[in-house]
């Protein structure tokens, strides 16, 4: 019996080291690789104003705030001249929102709200009733809410002090959905997956996953981004239940190298397939410090040409960080590569630099994105 036991556990142990060596250490799921042709949101936009604002809204030169609060008060019965409203708590907006795919009406929205002219700030203020439209020109929500702003903006004396980006603003659930996008995902009895990072090698196995899991060869890659199968009749009995075994699949996503780069605000990434080849790197910094003294000029005592004036001095001083030839590279991994430039000194701003003369060189094996 305790044999039998311990031959059980074995088994059991290999079974589960097979199956754990079968499914790659970096494997993703499909609905995080790709996603459903057609399946996508739709933009909204309108017009509309935010009122309540502590004397941060739009100037008297903004004509159209005025115009539009004009109209809305003679909706309600009240009949203004717009060259007699003169606020400081109103603000035009354009808002914004993003209708995703089989939304139903009653459902809401988040939505954004954006200053229009000059506001100064659109916190503490409410946006009023606002029809949100689509690129056909029909109304699919309406927006009202209270405006959220993560930031603020004080002036006083001609200073003015902020926080964030105060004449942008959001309303949680602001919008109401009126109207749905009708859409039938299987009415063409074929369903196409495409990649959001094209690449010939995943979508083979993407293809290969696909049939794999319905049993037959139906899926074929049409391009480096799709992969499209046709509905049969056995599929159509449960196509809902079908897209969500296929969104559960895990796939080895291959990836390009790449080494990604911010000049702007000196940020360096790598991806883990970036190598170097062997190569000869030496970086300095050249530095230029002017410093710019102000002294006065002032003549002997009792003299009658001279006259006291201000002289500037400038000191101008360029040196040079000289460092030495340094061996980097060699097909070697992300690691090695950081490890290597850390010991030359390079600042993130620094491998900016680094990196495109290695690309030009030719020994950067990987794509370099400049942003």
């Amino acid at each position: 019996m305790r044999t039998l036991k311990h031959a059980g556990l074995i088994l059991v142990g290999a079974f589960l080291w097979v199956a754990l060596s079968l499914v790659p250490a970096d494997a993703a799921r499909l609905k995080d690789l790709a996603e459903v042709e057609g399946v996508r949101g739709n933009q909204l936009f309108g017009y509309g104003v935010v009122v309540g604002l502590n004397g941060t809204g739009d100037g008297k030169s903004v004509q159209f705030t005025t115009k539009s609060l004009s109209n809305m008060i003679e909706k309600l019965g009240i009949r203004v001249n717009p060259e007699d409203i003169k606020v400081k708590n109103v603000a035009a907006v354009m808002v914004t929102a993003t209708l995703p795919a089989f939304t139903r009406p009653g459902m809401r929205l988040d939505v954004t709200a954006a200053s229009l002219g000059d506001a100064k700030s659109l916190m503490g203020g409410t946006l009023i009733f606002t029809p949100l439209k689509g690129a056909d020109g029909n109304v699919y929500a309406v927006a009202q809410g209270a405006v959220v702003v993560g930031g603020f903006s004080v002036s006083q004396g001609g200073d003015t002090t902020f926080q964030n980006h105060p004449t942008v603003g959001q309303i949680a659930d602001g919008a109401v959905v009126e109207r749905a996008i009708p859409f039938d995902l299987f009415q063409s009895r074929r369903v196409r997956v495409v990649l959001r990072q094209p690449d010939f090698t995943t979508v083979t196995r993407v293809a290969t996953k696909i049939n794999m899991e319905l049993g037959r060869p139906l899926a074929a890659a049409v391009d480096s981004a799709s992969i499209e199968f046709p509905l049969v009749d056995d599929l159509l009995r449960d196509p809902i239940g079908l897209m969500a075994r296929l969104e559960q699949l895990e796939v080895e996503q291959d990836v390009v190298a790449r080494v990604v780069v911010n000049e702007k605000t000196g940020t360096v990434v790598m991806g883990e397939n970036v190598t170097v080849g062997r190569v000869a790197l030496a970086h300095g910094n050249l530095n230029i410090t002017i410093r710019t003294e102000l002294d006065v000029s002032q003549p002997a005592p009792f003299s009658e040409q001279g006259r006291t004036v201000g002289v500037e001095n400038v000191d101008i001083n360029v040196g040079e960080e000289v460092k030495k030839l340094s061996m980097i590279g060699g097909n070697v991994t992300l690691k090695e590569v950081v490890k290597g430039l850390n010991s030359l000194g390079a600042t993130p701003r620094d491998l900016i630099s680094i990196f495109t003369a290695m690309k030009k060189s030719g020994a950067l094996s990987a794509e370099l994105v400049i942003m």
